[in-house]
């Protein structure tokens, strides 16, 4: 069952600007970690230096002082960056609706995050996969198949099973949802329990909303 948002609800539900839980999430990804320790530190210490070496000589030592700061800060205003872009990509879709289905069939796969190599004890060099178990839950209405919500498995995941009510965001190109562009994470309300890869809706609102159309 698809319901369609009216206007300025998207909006409201997903906020142009970061939340706590979005924040958050940005922040404790490893690899985009270290990218945001590498740019502060090496793009904080150099603007530094430089602005030490015009500050009295130049107009530019000012600037370039403050150009310091905002790379050491950048482990704050990075996560807030990169959540803005996530919503934005979500809000810009012409057509949002809610989506109340069930579970049809969940399964976990083991998923590579990242690969090194590391030398093993007879000095040689080895590839070494860190790997994560996900699960997959497979989308569907009485119309058919929806989408797929995918997620870090947890032990708290272990009473999701087949059949389960799930409420989610769906968004679209077209207005009668011909093609779904996005899924965003879901709310089982038999287990009161959220789950997703990343967390997309201010949640008490998608709440409310269910509460308020899907009755």
């Amino acid at each position: 069952m698809l319901i369609p948002l009216r206007p300025g609800e998207l909006e409201r539900l997903i906020p142009a600007v970061a939340t706590g839980p979005q924040f958050n999430a940005c922040s404790r990804e490893p690899r985009m970690l270290l990218q945001r320790v590498l740019i502060s530190v090496i793009g904080g210490v150099l603007t530094l230096l430089i602005s030490q070496t015009l500050l009295f000589s130049s107009k530019l030592g000012p600037v370039m002082l403050v150009v310091g700061v905002v790379f050491l800060l950048y482990l704050l205003w990075g996560p807030i960056l990169e959540a803005g872009q996530r919503n934005a990509t979500l809000r810009r879709y012409p057509a949002a609706a809610i989506f109340e289905g069930r579970v049809a069939d969940l399964f976990t796969r083991e998923l590579v995050e990242s690969r090194r190599e590391q030398a093993n004890r007879d000095g040689r060099l080895e590839l070494v996969e860190d790997k994560r178990t996900w699960l997959c839950l497979e989308l569907e209405d009485e119309e058919g198949y929806l989408g797929q919500l995918r997620f870090p498995f947890e032990k708290r995941h272990q009473t999701i099973r087949r059949g389960m009510v799930v409420r989610t965001l769906v968004l679209s190109e077209r207005r009668d949802f011909s093609r779904i562009g996005a899924i965003t994470d879901g709310w089982l309300p038999q287990l009161k329990e959220w789950v997703g890869e990343y967390p997309y809706l201010l949640r008490p609102a998608f709440e409310e909303l269910c509460l308020r159309r899907l009755r």
